[in-house]
């Protein structure tokens, strides 16, 4: 199931939105019905073909990439697809290698040593766990608005999915994207058999599709018929932006990860032939890095080479995919593995949020994320002095300004930290709120440039009783002291956020809205800080 963000298949136009009927007639598949791109639900994560080592032929190292941007160091350290002696990999390192663009699944052909590397998304890791054999050397980059969920245009936050259905390719890097999302806002994930199955109202609901072009045409044909079966679908470009264009204002691009730094792409290899061969593995680590740095610093002198293997159309539409793609260098790959980088997901946090994200039920038993990682060739090219003046360069795109900050979020969750009985002091050593401001810090982390609004809130159940006590004066005087803890509340915990967790003060913010905006009917419901998350799109 390799990273399929650009599939060439049937043009989005003819068949997101022809009616059934033309697509019968277009297709030549007379059966063809109106949910055609529906595939089954699968409980369980698929099994993979017994592990084998793979065997090089031609002193050539096949890896299977996508039609994809983001693997633009590979093609450029390759000098393209084919195998050549003209090659980075070649001239330092002695080995050719053969870049096979593939959109089908090839975790059992990896596997079974068919071929000896290929190129994913962090997230699939977790998913497959232990019965995959691979090891990860080195991080290729982030994607940069290569995916995305679209909506309907009256859709505004995640939260507001609760109930719905969307349409996603499973267990792909389209499907965790949403997936962490609706955690982070505090909502579970329900998959769907098909759109006849009714879907739960306390829930994401999500149905399958073979690929996001697939998503794409189920959502954008039921736009187009005036349907209300689905909210939205999870895919990448071009067809997240294809169905957006073509909706006259239907639909609209809720997030993309353009400034949430959560799909990061990987090199796979062979867990066999990587122990057997550390000689080629340094030195596919080696021309990798290379390769990204020929890119990040010459993009233009690289056009006609990636247009040519990758077939984007043409030098303008393969700078503009170059530019939803983050290339990491060797300081953002010991950072990335290590988990000290501060401006993106690291592996260890995608990992783990995958394993979250999809719950126990899908992944069962799951293993360390530890056990994917080689890092050493990494560590031996920054010990060798090669790319020192390589630094961490990853910072937010911007492409919004004059947002307030009550503006829209991204999300919202409320969290319960944990004060002494009418007082703002927050016990900074208690495991709960140490999780807490924790989660804060990641939401910050894994996207550049995005702020949060901490809005702070307290227990409205004593309201009747002041009014037995003392009328309405009295709740007006409570009301008053009530919001002026809820703001020393949420002062707290940004207080605790920059000086104990060192996020930048301009990243927070804070108010309070005292006892005016209840949550339930208890009072730990309402004892709570309300986390906004504010991205950059």
């Amino acid at each position: 199931m390799i990273t399929t963000r650009f599939l060439p298949l049937l043009s989005l136009a003819l068949l997101a939105f022809a009616t059934p009927a033309q697509v019968k007639k277009d297709t030549g598949l007379a059966n063809l019905s109106a949910d055609a791109e529906l595939v089954e639900t699968r409980a369980e994560v698929p099994r993979l073909k017994d592990a084998a080592t793979y065997a090089m032929k031609d002193n050539t190292v096949e890896i299977e990439i996508s039609q994809y941007a983001g693997y633009a160091g590979l093609v450029a350290a390759n000098n393209g697809l084919e195998p050549t002696e003209n090659c980075l990999f070649f001239k330092k390192h002695g080995f050719k290698v053969k870049l096979t663009v593939s959109e089908s699944e090839s975790w059992s052909p990896l596997n079974s040593g068919r071929i000896a590397a290929a190129t994913t998304t962090a997230d699939v890791l977790a998913v497959y766990g232990k019965q995959f054999q691979v090891v990860v050397p080195a991080q290729i980059g982030f994607s940069r608005g290569a995916d995305g969920i679209v909506v309907r245009s009256n859709i505004h936050k995640i939260n507001d999915l609760k109930g719905k259905i969307l349409a996603a390719p499973q267990f792909t890097e389209a499907d965790f994207f949403l997936r962490y999302l609706a955690q982070e806002a505090g909502l579970a994930v329900n998959m769907l058999p098909d759109l006849k199955a009714a879907p739960d109202p306390s829930k994401v609901n999500l149905v399958f599709c073979a690929d996001a072009e697939g998503a794409a045409a189920i959502f954008a044909r039921d736009l187009k018929a005036g349907r209300t079966r689905l909210a939205g679908f999870v895919g990448w470009a071009p067809f997240t932006s294809d169905v957006v264009d073509d909706s006259d204002g239907k639909a609209t691009l809720l997030v993309s990860n353009r400034n949430l730094l959560v799909i990061a792409d990987i090199l796979v290899v062979n867990k066999g032939f990587a122990a057997a061969n550390p000689k080629i593995m340094a030195g596919l680590v080696n021309g990798l890095l290379e390769g990204n740095a020929l890119v990040r610093d010459t993009p233009e002198g690289s056009l006609d080479l990636l247009n040519k293997s990758l077939k984007f159309g043409d030098r303008s539409k393969t700078r503009a995919e170059l530019a939803k793609v983050h290339l990491a260098n060797l300081p953002e790959n010991i950072a990335f593995f290590s988990g000290a980088i501060d401006a993106a997901g690291s592996f260890g946090g995608i990992y783990q949020s995958a394993v979250w994200a999809y719950g126990s039920d899908l992944v069962r038993n799951p293993v360390d994320a530890d056990r994917f990682v080689d890092t050493s060739h990494l560590k031996a090219i920054e010990q060798s002095g090669a790319f020192k003046n390589q630094k961490i360069a990853i910072a937010p795109i911007h492409s919004r300004t004059g947002q307030t900050v009550e503006d829209d979020p991204l999300l919202s969750k409320n969290i319960r930290f944990l004060f002494q009985p009418n007082s703002a002091t927050l016990d900074p050593a208690n495991e709960d709120n140490l999780k807490n401001l924790e989660a804060i810090k990641t939401l910050l982390q894994v996207s550049p440039g995005s702020t949060v609004l901490l809005r702070g809130h307290v227990d409205n159940g004593l309201i009747e009783d002041f009014r037995r006590q003392g009328g309405e004066a009295l709740v007006r005087q409570q009301a008053l002291s009530a919001m002026e803890l809820s703001k020393n509340r949420a002062r707290e915990v940004k207080r605790i956020l920059i000086e104990k967790n060192n996020i930048e003060p301009a990243r927070l913010d804070s108010v309070g809205r005292g006892w005016d905006e209840p949550l339930g009917k208890t009072p730990a419901e309402n004892r709570r800080v309300e986390i906004q998350w504010f991205t950059v799109e």
